[in-house]
């Protein structure tokens, strides 16, 4: 038998359950049969009209509004005067306690219910009840999603960790970055691109409306992407990568010592300075010899570690943005995985973009020249702005305020605002990974070469 409450029913539902009333209780006071109520604790599952975890209020959704942009100044300094007033109520606590989920009973989550409601994550009404219920899951996923976090609705180490850092170093890390924002403020152009390191994102802008939104794979902690503003001016598809002399001596020769195959499995030819090929086995990979030689691996989406795609800026860093044949790293959270270049997410979309004012290269054409295999360039009719920026606080005209990790600490806040440097969250207490966790080994990217800030390709 299905029951359809009235409003005022509804109104009595949601204050009882702030409340801690029974579902039994709320039934009689209805004038509904016991059976109406489902069993268990109290707070069973039992479908409203209004369900607090489809509160538009409670979802962050992905803005169109460019990152540098005056709408995104404005609410950056709107979100400062908030956690002034955050700050000035005392902040939050820290909360620990074991990993929560739906269902899971605990005092632990009367605590994540006060953090949730100190910053905006959860409704007052959804109450202090000792049950992790659907509606402080979607509290959970908000916060997730404002500081880059996987969104599960399971409270873990990495969730914890993001929770604990003070409301304060929250408060200056906004400060720090409004700075930031500021220097970019004047007009950037009709068309740009704007790749926030820190987050590990890329968004391409046009009339002052986001177009679209990439992931990236960014520089690691000792290869770190530079901040700077540059060009877009050609395109590379199916490119040839030209292993760096840096990388053949931290990467290359170790490889070929462990596997004297590495290279052939890789599709890596060796040429001398008269650009004529050498065989492996012609090389001392016991010594430094092979520093002496050019390294240039075959096209191929599949395996070389610049994909199908070369997106060329002019820089004096000597870095670049490009595919990569493991699309795995963009479902990550962490995404510090590269030597300095970047690696972008649906990069045809990325190009196609690009591309859309340079006559000849339609969709069509794009996927024409990759599918082709061969080596094919295009130039860009009108070089777009690229703005590679250190972001990592800031919010958006619907009041989301946005954080992630201080991966290079340069906001001068100190380890603790860099809590997630590496997979894992960090030590579960608000202080950085142990230095053994920072470069995992999956970041080596399945065993392929990545190109570095010193590509001299």
């Amino acid at each position: 038998m299905t029951f359809k409450l009235s409003a005022p029913a509804v109104s009595l539902s949601r204050r009882a359950f702030a409340s801690g009333v029974s579902l039994v209780g709320m039934a009689a006071a209805l004038g509904l049969s016991p059976a109406f109520a489902a069993p268990g604790d109290g707070f069973g599952q039992a479908e409203w009209a209004q369900r607090f975890d489809s509160d538009a209020r409670l979802v962050v959704p992905r803005s169109t509004t460019p990152l540098l942009s005056p709408q995104t100044l404005a609410a950056t300094e709107a979100a400062i005067q908030r956690y002034q007033q955050i700050v000035q109520q005392g902040g939050w606590q820290k909360i620990n306690g074991p990993t929560l989920k739906i269902g899971v009973r605990s005092q632990a989550v009367v605590s994540l219910r006060e953090r949730l409601m100190r910053s905006g994550d959860l409704d007052s009404q959804a109450g202090m009840s000792p049950v992790f219920d659907s509606y402080v899951a979607a509290g959970v996923k908000r916060f997730q999603a404002r500081h880059g976090i996987g969104q599960t609705g399971v409270v873990g180490k990495e969730t914890y960790a993001a929770m604990n850092i003070p409301a304060d170093v929250r408060l200056r890390q906004l400060e720090t970055n409004i700075v930031r924002l500021r220097s970019f403020a004047q007009n950037l152009g009709r068309r740009f691109v704007t790749a926030n390191i820190p987050a590990a994102m890329v968004e391409t802008v046009e009339n002052g409306e986001v177009m679209t939104h990439h992931a990236a794979g960014v520089g690691k902690i000792d290869r770190q992407s530079p901040v700077m503003q540059a060009r877009v001016l050609d395109i590379n598809f199916n490119p040839y990568w030209t292993v760096p002399a840096s990388i053949i001596r931290k990467d290359l020769i170790p490889k070929m010592q462990a596997d004297p195959n590495y290279l052939t499995d890789n599709k890596i030819r060796i040429f001398n300075k008269e650009n004529q090929e050498l065989q492996p086995s012609q090389v001392n990979w016991n010594s430094m010899e092979a520093i002496n030689y050019r390294f240039r691996q075959d096209p191929g989406g599949d395996f070389n570690s610049l994909g199908v795609v070369r997106i060329n800026i002019a820089n004096p860093y000597g870095v670049y943005m490009h595919d990569t044949p493991a699309k795995g790293i963009f479902g990550d959270d962490y995404r510090f995985v590269s030597s300095g270049c970047m690696r972008i997410q649906n990069v045809r979309d990325y190009v196609a973009w690009l591309l859309k004012e340079t006559p000849g290269w339609d969709r069509d054409h794009i996927d024409q020249a990759i599918a082709s295999g061969e080596r094919v360039d295009a130039k860009l009719t009108e070089p777009v702005p690229v703005y590679w920026v250190y972001i990592t606080a800031w919010a958006t005209p619907e009041g989301i305020v946005q954080f992630r990790d201080d991966i290079y600490q340069r906001d001068g806040l100190g380890a603790i605002a860099a809590y997630q440097a590496a997979p894992g969250g960090g030590d579960g207490h608000g202080g950085p990974a142990p230095k053994a966790q920072v470069q995992p080994a999956r970041a080596q990217g399945g065993g392929r070469l990545q190109p570095m800030n010193d590509d001299d390709e």
